[in-house]
């Protein structure tokens, strides 16, 4: 099976993704675009929750006892803000309406119902850049391990053009805490401008798994276990999206040795 998901990109429902069509046990993703008027629901399944992120554009939300109006309003994913996000537990009902064109992404992964729905409001989501040189990027924590939920973490990264992401490789496929956790990984691309692609590698250390792939725009990469670094060639800026989930919800990973000697040369802490 190849681990990488091509977008509809003609249709409303971009991407869909289940732990069955991924072949592993905890990770969904979806990825919608909305016109101005256009109308979702959304039914959270009874043994999962998830993470509704507002990627661009504004709804008006309806989530059981939450509603909001004129929710987001980012214009862009490579716009320098974070977005809006919804928290939801086993069994809501989300009803979205678009104020204009909007572009949602919805996380989902196991749970049991014991947090309450919940917005996640931009200012409450840490920012950092990481890396130097060639490898900075920037990051945005819109649902970390800090922060309330049973199974999903939810991050968005930035990459500049020609620079790196998610390296030194690393992985995340072993429960070995607290030197690394099992976590799936999906990544939904972004490109900008979108006729680009970003390369992306999946592999292992015995290299049973190892493959190369060229992402376009709202393209999907599926990491199921290995390292999985990120180049953007020259010209194009890279977004992606990234949901975790395991066994466990605590984010340890481990970096390819091979290439680990960049972060002692640099004296920085490297993370994806």
């Amino acid at each position: 099976m190849s681990l990488l998901v091509k977008a509809r990109r003609g249709a409303q429902h971009l991407v869909h993704i289940t732990p069955a069509s991924a072949g592993w046990k905890h990770v969904g993703f979806d990825a919608w675009r909305l016109a101005a008027g256009d109308s979702l629901q959304i039914d959270v399944a009874p043994d999962r929750e998830a993470c509704l992120v507002v990627l661009r554009g504004a709804i008006d939300l309806d989530a059981g006892s939450l509603q909001r109006a004129n929710f987001g309003g980012r214009a862009s994913v490579f716009d320098p803000r974070s977005p809006h996000a919804l928290y939801a537990p086993p069994h809501t009902r989300v009803r979205v309406r678009a104020r204009d064109d909007v572009e949602l992404a919805l996380a989902s992964a196991p749970a049991t119902g014991r947090y309450p729905a919940r917005v996640i409001e931009p200012a409450t989501m840490a920012c950092s850049t990481r890396g130097s040189g060639t490898n900075e990027r920037t990051i945005c924590d819109v649902l970390p391990q800090t922060e309330q939920a049973e199974s999903l973490l939810v991050v968005e990264v930035r990459t500049p053009a020609a620079h790196s992401s998610s390296y030194p490789p690393h992985k995340h496929d072993v429960d070995d805490p607290p030197n690394e956790t099992q976590l799936e990984e999906v990544y939904y691309h972004r490109i900008d401008p979108p006729q680009g692609f970003a390369l992306q590698r999946v592999y292992t250390d015995a290299r049973d798994l190892d493959e190369t792939m060229a992402a376009h725009d709202h393209d999907v990469v599926l990491v199921p276990r290995g390292y999985h670094p990120v180049v953007m060639p020259h010209g194009y800026n890279g977004y992606y999206l990234n949901v975790m989930a395991g066994p466990r919800r605590e984010w340890r990973m481990r970096n390819d040795p091979a290439h680990e000697w960049m972060l002692h040369s640099a004296q920085t802490t490297d993370r994806p």
